[in-house]
């Protein structure tokens, strides 16, 4: 995109791809606590997923912005990545006390990291 001086169409196909790849975690995580069940470790683990169910919802909204302004559409897609750097301690925390043989509790109900 550099190379194009982040031209509409770059940064719109760019978007697109985002978005495509958080549609496919979207499914993928579904299709695997599908097959868990509601109360598998996967389910329990990741709670409601904000982020997950945000993330193309806000690809949508980069890819509208980049329409009008290709920088205003990067700028959303960097918060997306900004979001994601923010550490989840739901699964970690699964994790550890699936270790100690504890009962995994649920994720926080309000699906906060």
């Amino acid at each position: 995109m550099d190379d194009s001086g982040f031209a509409q169409v770059p940064v719109l196909v760019y978007g697109i791809n985002l978005f495509c790849a958080a549609i496919a975690y979207f499914i993928l995580q579904q299709a695997l606590i599908r097959q868990q069940g509601r109360e598998g470790a996967l389910a329990r683990a990741v709670g409601r997923d904000w982020k997950g169910k945000a993330s193309p919802l806000i690809y949508l909204t980069g890819i509208a912005l980049g329409v009008v302004q290709p920088l205003l559409g990067l700028a959303v897609y960097t918060a997306v990545a900004l979001i994601w750097l923010v550490p989840d301690r739901r699964v970690e925390n699964f994790v550890i006390q699936a270790g100690r043989g504890e009962p995994a509790a649920r994720a926080d109900p309000d699906g906060s990291t």
